[in-house]
Parts: structure tokens; sequence; C-alpha cells
């Protein structure tokens, strides 16, 4: 009985910073998609979110979100793979290498991809000097892009890497002496047992691609609209509507938990598979 009350005390400092940062916030949202400027009830704000362009901005802020995280994948599990398999100490190495963006202020990550994407950057600079006619990337979709994958990448390695790393050797081993090439335990060995790093840092890098709106800003100079910068607009800028802006965000919050547990299923599914007995 005494360790059950200590325990809820220890648990008390967590439940009052639940309850002041997440539910109550949540709540605000709420009221305020709910209610009008005068505080009556109204469902105009959710209405409104089928009009005009918003749908468009949603589904161009998901799609963006998927490519980012689709690159970021596809850059991530072949190298967490591959530091999985060094030695520990040149793990750690790349490791730190991986994480030192994250050691940087987000503005000067940003402003940077800036410096090397305008049409008087670094690259265009670079390949001027070598003959070649300069590229237009600066305030594309493709900037954008590569701003995500740049600030969201390691959310993707740390992961995974942290579930190859703890994969037991014998298992490939023993896949290796039944037979199996490198193909088939990769296939059926490696990728099995590494989906749950996967789903984790899909869920990681897609959660804040889509809602990001500074590096939407700054490489797409404003040529087109993501869901976070119009999100963004309605609570500072000049058109202020609080009301009208929390019906979008918790759409948005709506979509993203959505989305994580479409994730969760995956993984509770997966475990499952690997806990049933083999016949």
């Amino acid at each position: 009985m005494k360790r059950k009350r200590i325990g809820n005390l220890a648990a008390a400092p967590h439940v009052v910073w639940s309850i002041l940062f997440i539910i109550a916030p949540l709540l605000f949202v709420l009221y305020y998609t709910l209610t009008d400027p005068e505080g009556g009830f109204t469902l105009e704000n959710i209405s409104r979110l089928f009009t005009g362009n918003y749908v468009l901005i949603f589904l161009n802020s998901l799609c963006l979100a998927l490519i980012a995280t689709v690159i970021c994948l596809a850059l991530a599990y072949p190298l967490a793979y591959l530091i999985a398999s060094m030695k520990q100490k040149r793990q750690k190495i790349i490791i730190l290498l991986i994480m030192l963006p994250l050691w940087m202020n987000f503005l000067i990550t940003t402003y940077s991809w800036m410096t090397l994407l305008e049409d008087t950057g670094v690259i265009n600079t670079l390949l001027s000097k070598i003959g070649l006619d300069p590229v237009h990337m600066i305030n594309t979709p493709g900037a954008v892009i590569c701003g995500m994958v740049f600030c969201f990448f390691p959310y993707m390695v740390l992961p995974i890497y942290s579930v190859m790393a703890g994969i037991d050797p014998k298992l490939v081993e023993a896949a290796k002496d039944l037979g199996c090439s490198d193909a088939q335990v990769m296939t059926r060995v490696i990728m099995p047992l590494s989906l749950s790093g996967v789903i984790s840092g899909i869920t990681m890098v897609f959660v804040p691609s889509v809602s990001t709106f500074y590096i939407s800003q700054k490489l797409g100079g404003g040529s087109f609209q993501l869901i976070g910068d119009t999100i963004e607009s309605y609570f500072t800028g000049t058109a202020i509507n609080f009301h009208f802006g929390a019906a979008l965000s918790l759409v948005l919050m709506v979509l993203i938990l959505l989305s994580m547990a479409v994730m969760n299923r995956f993984t509770d599914e997966e475990t499952a598979m690997e806990r049933r007995p083999m016949l």
C-alpha cells in the first residue's frame, strides 16, 4: 500500500504536466473550433474547410510529407544496416555525425539550404564555373522536400539503427546455415525484425513533415502554401482568425492521429506474428 502511494506521488507531476500542456491546449483548440468570435456555438469553421483551396492544401501537404518520408526511408534503411554491421567504435562516430544536424539551430539549417539552392547560390555558382547552365531550385516543391529530408533524416536513421543493432547475429548465421542467400537473409530475417524501427522512423518523419511551415516558407518562397503555413497565417498573419485556425489545427491533428494509429496497427500485427508459436 505504501509503495502504491509513493508510485502515485511520483506520477503526480507527470499527470499535472499532461493536464496543463496536453489536455488543456486540446480543449482550447476544440472550443475555438466550435465557437464564433462572439462565443456562440457554430459548425461554420468546420464546414469552411471544404470550401476554397483548403482540401488541395491538405493534399499538397500530405503529398510532400509522404515523398519526403519515402526518400528518408530509402536513404536511411541501407545506411542503418551498414552502421549496424560496423564495429562499435565506428558506429558511435557515424551516429555522432548523423546527430550533428540536430544540434544546429533550425533557422540556421534552413538558411543554409537557401544559400545552396538560390539561383546565385553555391550549387549554381559551381555549375556555371564548369560550363553548365544554372538550375532553378529555390521556391519549388523540390527545395521544400530537400529541406524536409535534411532536417528529419536523423529521425529515420536512429530508430531503424537501434532496432538493427539489437538483432541477434546468430539469427543471421542460422539463416545462412539453412541455405538462405544474402537477399533472402535481408528479406526474411533483417526486414521483418527491423519493421518496428521502420514504422517508428516513418511516424517521426511524417508527422513533423506534414505540419511544417518554416521550411516551406523559406525554401518554397510563398509560391505554394502548405497546411502549416495556412494555420500560421491565421494566428500571426494580417487576417487573424483564431477560430478557423483552430479548426485547421484540429483536422490536421486528427489526420496525424489516424496516421499514427495505422502505423501502430501494423506494429501490433507484426508483434503478434512474431509471438505466434511455430507449428
